[in-house]
C-alpha cells in the first residue's frame, strides 16, 4: 500500500512537473519574439475567419510558429473574437501575444489609391479591381445604382464625370459602394467650391462638367487647358460644331481607342459633335480640378481651331486658313 502511495505521489509531482514545464514552455513561445521574413510579411484577414484559420495563416507567413497555442491563448482570454479584417503588414519581430495585439487594434493596412484624371468609369472600375478593391463588375453595379445617383443628384447620364480624380486612402476590404462614394463626395466639395464661378460662366452644373471632360480629354498640357476651354466656348457661341475627337471615340462605346476614321467621324452618335452642335449629351471622362476650373474660367482668345503637334501639344488658329495649314503640316493624313 505505502509503495503504491508513493508511485502514485511520484507520479503526481512528475505530472506537476510536466504541467509546470508545459506552462513555462508555453509563457516563454507566447512572449518570444519571432523573426519574420527578410522581406517582411503580408497577412491578410478576411472577414469572419474564425481565429484558429487566422492563426493559421499568421504560421504560413512566418509571423507566429505556433498557431494551436496561439489560438488556445486567444480562446482561453476571450480576445479571438477580437481580432479585427484587413491586411496586417510585419517587418519587425514580434512575439505571438503582440501580434495578436496587433490584430486587434485598428488595422493599419489602409493604403493610398491615387484615380487619375480622364478615366471613365468603365476604367476606374477596372483600376479598383486591378488594385484588389473588388471586381469590375461589382463597382459597375454601384455605379449605375439608382439609389447612389440619387443621393448625389447626378443628372440622367450617371456617375460618368463625377468620379473626382484624386488620392483616396481605402482598406483592402473597403466596401465598393463606400468607395464609389467618396469619390462622388469628393465631387460635390469642388464643384460647390466652383459654384459662383460656373454661374458666373452661364453654365450649368452638367455644362461644366461636360465641357470639363472634354477639355480633359482634349490635352494633358497643363498650360493649354483654358485655351482649349475658350476655343470650345467660341464655338459654342457662333453655333460651330465642337468637332472634338474624343467625344467621337467616346460614342464608339465599347472601342474608346485607336484611330479615328471616317466611318466614326459619320456615325450618328449623339457624341458625335462633327455631326451634332452643342455639347455632347454628358461627360464623356471623369475631369480633375484644373480642367473643371478651365472650363468655368476659359482663356480670352479669338482662336476657334486647335489640332494637335504630335509632342502632347496643340497649334491654335484663329482662321479655317490658318488651321489648315496647320493640319496640313502636323497631320497631313487627315487633309
Amino acid at each position: 500500500m505505502r509503495r503504491a502511495l508513493a508511485w502514485l505521489a511520484l507520479i503526481a509531482v512528475l505530472c506537476l512537473a510536466a504541467v509546470a514545464a508545459a506552462g513555462a514552455w508555453g509563457w516563454r513561445a507566447l512572449h518570444t519574439p519571432v523573426p519574420v521574413p527578410a522581406q517582411g510579411a503580408v497577412v491578410f484577414v478576411p472577414p469572419g475567419e474564425p481565429f484558429r484559420a487566422v492563426a493559421a495563416r499568421l504560421s504560413r507567413a512566418g509571423v507566429v510558429r505556433h498557431p494551436l497555442l496561439l489560438t488556445l491563448w486567444a480562446r482561453y482570454h476571450g480576445f479571438d473574437r477580437a481580432v479585427r479584417s484587413g491586411e496586417y503588414r510585419f517587418s519587425d519581430a514580434l512575439s505571438p501575444i503582440a501580434v495578436l495585439e496587433v490584430l486587434k487594434a485598428r488595422s493599419d493596412s489602409e493604403r493610398a489609391l491615387t484615380i487619375p484624371e480622364g478615366l471613365t468609369a468603365l476604367q476606374v472600375a477596372a483600376l479598383l479591381e486591378e488594385q484588389g478593391y473588388g471586381g469590375r463588375d461589382v463597382f459597375r453595379c454601384v455605379m449605375e445604382d439608382i439609389t447612389v445617383q440619387r443621393d448625389f443628384a447626378l443628372p440622367a447620364t450617371g456617375v460618368e464625370g463625377y468620379l473626382f480624380p484624386d488620392t483616396y486612402t481605402f482598406a483592402p476590404m473597403a466596401d465598393p459602394s463606400d468607395i464609389v462614394r467618396a469619390m462622388l463626395t469628393r465631387f460635390r466639395q469642388e464643384g460647390d467650391a466652383l459654384a459662383a464661378r460656373r454661374s458666373a460662366a452661364g453654365l450649368s452644373e452638367a455644362e461644366m462638367v461636360t465641357l470639363a471632360s472634354v477639355i480633359e480629354k482634349e490635352t494633358g498640357q497643363a498650360d493649354e487647358r483654358k485655351l482649349i476651354s475658350g476655343v470650345f466656348r467660341n464655338r459654342l457661341r457662333l453655333g460651330m460644331p465642337l468637332q472634338s475627337d474624343p467625344t467621337v471615340l467616346y460614342g464608339r462605346g465599347g472601342s474608346p481607342h485607336g484611330p479615328i476614321t471616317r466611318a466614326d467621324l459619320d456615325d450618328r452618335s449623339p457624341y458625335n459633335t462633327y455631326v451634332h452642335r452643342g455639347l455632347p449629351p454628358g461627360p464623356i471622362a471623369n475631369p480633375g480640378r484644373a480642367a473643371l476650373e478651365a472650363a468655368v474660367q476659359p482663356a480670352a482668345t479669338a482662336a476657334l481651331y486647335f489640332v494637335s503637334r504630335n509632342d502632347g501639344s496643340h497649334e491654335f488658329s484663329d482662321t479655317l486658313d490658318a488651321h489648315n495649314r496647320a493640319v496640313h503640316r502636323y497631320q497631313p493624313n487627315r487633309d
